[in-house]
């Protein structure tokens, strides 16, 4: 029962274990000035051939689709200072990411006061107005909204309105979101750090009591407060939130993590394995799940964000969060949950340690265990993130793939229609393909800007992966599929580059499609530009 009711709230908790971070930079030294890909081996997977168009078929890509879910007890670290660390930094690669600050420790570490006391319940983590301070200068500086996590595991209506009055005063306009509680659904749940905050009574009834408590004193203090709810993966709590009293509704708040049958070794399945990460199976199980949330969302006439997703739930899976099949799995579910209509995503994540502390996390650091640095560094997922900030601020296009095996793609429209971003995520491993080759198919008027790409030599390589920074198409661009000896081509689309018909093999071909071969393990950004 312990394990049904952890898989229905699709909570996570941190484990440790003795897995180690690669300290190797997937930066490429020095930084070339085209795109250059590596193979690791013989180009011998299917052809495929991608079609991008410039017809909308519904939603964006908003700078809150690419986000970081931090545990709430982070608010206390000096290092969300941007004096104090690289975290700013850090998180501006992505954009302006989407941020907040809940998970378990929110109801069961922290402890939230403005007047200098001691935590009233063991609390491990106290937070103030001055933790809060720090928190809007890192925003500041990277231009994110954030939703903040007020704790309900110790019932304390008022102090709970005291921390939202100070959160929605001191964060001003950056605050779109109170959420009341962390996963309440998993109350009772006792195999969590610090255990069960509530007896066997509690259901979504009495936590609605007390949600609808907690926001009237919230909205006493700050009648304009927006509350969102209820941080979980059950549907029910989802109607239980929608139709309660709480005024000033924002958004519909689900959790969902991809990989959750953590006893399964069943490939293709749902159990904590790289493979499951990648097949075909994973948009399956998305399109389920995150369905879920989006029927209740619409039913209730409120946006769907998705404040704590990641790649597995399961305990101790470094093995999985580091593979260089993370990072396209964070890319593809990414672009994937957003043509499904969530506005807003967060990847759960953590300020610790590299060696021993969150696998699952975007960024850690890089010292001992028990020590801290100021230097953090990013993880195979976050570098698949990374590559969607071309796509930011574009609406999603028709695009389709035929052929390539284990391949999928997402085009994106901007600029007034002036530019097309294409992703492909080549899911074929590395290891037994080498790659792809693929033909590159846009609206007439197009040509391809630039391309970048991360990679690895397989996709199960751990704490490998690499990136090819943007930059345009070389000279020679490597194709062996399908008219590879036959077709006109013009050796490359990037701006200012010569034109050559000595270079039939690839590149951009008259008909106005790009011939290129693409590395197996890879994501790679396509960016075309019109006239």
């Amino acid at each position: 029962m312990v394990a049904l009711a952890l898989v229905l709230s699709g909570c996570s908790w941190f484990d440790s274990d003795d897995s180690t971070s690669s300290s190797q930079s997937p930066e490429p030294s020095p930084t070339p000035t085209e795109f250059e890909q590596s193979f690791a081996g013989a180009v011998s997977g299917d052809d495929a051939v991608v079609t991008a168009s410039t017809d909308k078929t519904g939603p964006g890509l908003t700078a809150d689709n690419v986000g970081i879910s931090f545990e709430a007890t982070d608010l206390a670290d000096p290092r969300l200072d941007p004096a104090q660390s690289n975290l700013d930094e850090q998180l501006k690669s992505l954009g302006s990411p989407a941020l907040r600050f809940g998970g378990n420790a929110l109801d069961r570490r922290t402890f939230w006061t403005s007047q200098g006391e001691k935590s009233k319940h063991g609390e491990k983590v106290t937070v103030t107005p001055d933790d809060l301070k720090r928190l809007k200068k890192l925003v500041d500086v990277t231009g994110s909204s954030v939703t903040i996590g007020i704790p309900l595991g110790t019932y304390d209506p008022k102090r709970g309105a005291d921390m939202a009055a100070h959160a929605v005063d001191i964060l001003g306009g950056s605050l779109v979101g109170l959420a009341i509680g962390n996963e309440p659904n998993g109350y009772t749940v006792k195999d969590v750090p610090s255990g069960a905050v509530r007896g066997k009574g509690w259901n979504k009834d009495k936590y609605v009591e007390q949600l609808e408590v907690y926001a009237k004193a919230i909205h006493a203090k700050r009648p304009d407060a927006p509350i969102i709810g209820p941080d979980v993966y059950d549907g029910a709590w989802m109607e239980a939130f929608a139709g309660s009293g709480v005024e000033h509704k924002k958004a519909i708040s689900q959790h969902w993590y991809q990989l959750y049958e953590c006893d399964s070794s069943q490939v293709p399945g749902r159990g904590p394995q790289a493979a499951n990460l990648i097949d075909p199976l994973a948009k399956k199980a998305a399109k389920k799940n995150l369905g879920i949330g989006k029927s209740k969302a619409d039913a209730a006439d409120l946006p769907l964000w998705l404040e704590e997703t990641g790649p597995t739930s399961c305990p101790g899976t470094n093995d999985t969060s580091l593979t260089n099949a993370s990072a396209l799995w964070a890319a593809d579910y990414t672009m994937y949950a957003a043509t499904l209509g969530v506005e807003r995503m967060a990847m759960h994540s953590m300020l610790g340690a590299c060696n021993g502390g969150a696998p699952m996390s975007l960024i850690c650091d890089p010292a001992d265990h028990g020590d801290r640095s100021n230097s953090f560094q990013v993880r195979p997922n976050m570098l698949g993130l990374r590559l969607l900030v071309p796509s930011v601020g574009g609406h999603f296009t028709k695009t389709s793939v035929a052929g390539g095996g284990n391949m999928s793609a997402y085009t994106v429209v901007k600029n007034d229609g002036r530019t097309l971003v294409t992703t492909v995520i080549n899911a074929n491993d590395a290891a037994s393909v080498g790659g792809n080759p693929v033909t590159l198919s846009m609206p007439s008027g197009f040509s391809v800007s630039s391309a970048s790409q991360v990679y690895g030599e397989s996709n199960d390589v751990k704490s490998a992966t690499q990136v090819v920074p943007a930059n345009p198409l070389p000279a020679d661009v490597p194709f062996s599929g399908d008219g590879a000896s036959g077709a006109s081509a013009s050796a490359s689309a990037g701006a200012g580059a010569t034109s050559s018909s000595a270079t039939p093999s690839g590149g951009m071909g008259d008909d106005g499609k790009l011939r290129i071969d693409l590395a197996g393990s890879s994501v790679t950004v396509f960016i075309m530009r019109k006239g």
